[in-house]
């Protein structure tokens, strides 16, 4: 068996090191995302997340020669993510760029055109990162979801490279959206050829309840398999079916038969750690473990 990260898989996980719950310090994040790159299993790991803030203290992380890519978490207003993106080190390939369009409870439509002109701007000819900067929309599942999303399907049949994003758990417990709720946006992406990422909660492979904490977290194992159900073309009861399911049997048995193909819909997660994914993922037998058979 080849050692090579199955194509399902490749580049799931984005490097969210620097965030909650880890908050590794950046020259500690930056040294760790040096190590994944290097390893066996660098095609599971997406971009090093940071905070459009941190972009002057990257650079100065940086080896002389050495390039990073990475994915901008959107902490400053719009219009400073113009300058951010604008002024940000050559050595920094920026691929993709994310910020919340509207708080929980608020209309995510009026924040739409700020961030679709990002990516106007932003991938316009002569542009910095011109055609290649992906720009996620962070939307809450609130009132005004699928209007957001049919603005996000406009602009991306203009050609415009933006995608949603949406949370998935957090410090509270009316954060971590129901399996009816999450299978219905991601069936609502699917109706609109819509990519999607995840952000937040997404610990362990299977769907399971945090002692400490006493929430009940999605799995990403349970994601996968959910998105090639709805890619396939199940309906969102089918969908939320194996968001619930505790038992990884299933989960397995889903996304196994797909491991040679590109992931459709999902664009992959952000977790500050990589090591335990790729644990859960070895230990679902997804994965080899690094070592050749």
């Amino acid at each position: 068996m080849s050692t090579q990260v199955p194509a399902l898989l490749d580049g799931l996980v984005d490097d969210a090191a620097v965030f909650p719950p880890g908050s590794a310090p950046l020259p500690d994040a930056v040294a760790a995302h040096r190590r994944h790159r290097a390893s066996w299993y660098a095609d599971l790991v997406g971009p090093l997340l940071v905070p459009a803030s941190r972009l002057p203290e990257l650079a100065a992380l940086l080896d002389a020669g050495e390039e990073i890519e990475v994915g901008v978490i959107g902490d400053v207003p719009v219009a400073r993510l113009d300058e951010a993106l604008a002024g940000v080190d050559p050595r920094i390939r920026v691929r993709q760029a994310e910020a919340a369009v509207a708080k929980r409870g608020e209309d995510p439509l009026p924040g739409l055109p700020e961030l679709v002109g990002l990516a106007r701007r932003a991938n316009r000819a002569g542009a910095p990162a011109a055609g290649g900067l992906a720009v996620y929309a962070e939307v809450p599942l609130t009132f005004g979801l699928m209007g957001a999303l049919d603005a996000l399907a406009a602009a991306r049949a203009e050609g415009l490279p933006v995608a949603a994003k949406f949370r998935t758990g957090g410090l509270a417990a009316e954060l971590f959206p129901t399996p009816a709720e999450l299978a219905a946006v991601i069936c609502g992406c699917r109706d609109r050829g819509l990519p999607f990422k995840l952000t937040a909660g997404l610990h362990e492979a299977v769907r399971h309840l945090d002692p400490e904490t006493g929430f009940t977290h999605h799995g990403f194992a349970n994601v996968l398999a959910a998105t090639l159900a709805a890619a396939e073309g199940a309906g969102v009861e089918r969908v939320a079916e194996l968001l619930t399911a505790t038992d990884p049997r299933p989960l397995v048995q889903r996304v196994e038969g797909a491991l040679a193909a590109p992931r459709p819909l999902w664009v992959g997660f952000g977790s500050c750690s990589i090591l335990e994914p790729l644990t859960d993922l070895i230990r679902l037998g997804l994965v080899n473990g690094g070592f050749d058979a």
